[in-house]
């Protein structure tokens, strides 16, 4: 389950700008994560909810958005969004795509007091 071990990273950078902004808490964060990422948003929920547990996290809410897949068509050099990286392109039905966006992991909000 790598859910866990990006929740550690997380938490490394969370403890990183507790240090250097000086909060108490954590009440919100929002992830973008990207659907090529390779991520289970219900898995990464479940991960930060068991790594938050007594901790200056712990039921902060974790808001997690999921654009779709890029992918430039090679057959048709259309851009098109994807839901995954084995969809057909939806303007020609050609299977020869090259992402090109949806594999990003950001942490972009972070409400604290």
């Amino acid at each position: 389950m790598h859910e866990l071990t990006i929740c550690e990273s997380l938490f490394r950078i969370l403890a990183r700008e507790r240090k250097a902004r000086g909060f108490d808490r954590v009440h919100r964060l929002k992830l973008v994560i990207g659907r090529f990422s390779c991520l289970d948003p219900e898995s990464l929920r479940y991960a930060f909810d068991v790594t938050s547990r007594q901790t200056f996290a712990e039921g902060a809410l974790l808001e997690i958005e999921q654009p779709p897949g890029l992918s430039k068509c090679l057959d048709c050099g259309a851009q098109v969004e994807v839901e995954s990286r084995l969809s057909a392109c939806p303007q020609c039905g050609g299977y020869n795509l090259d992402p090109v966006g949806g594999d990003e992991m950001q942490l972009v909000e972070l409400e604290v007091a």
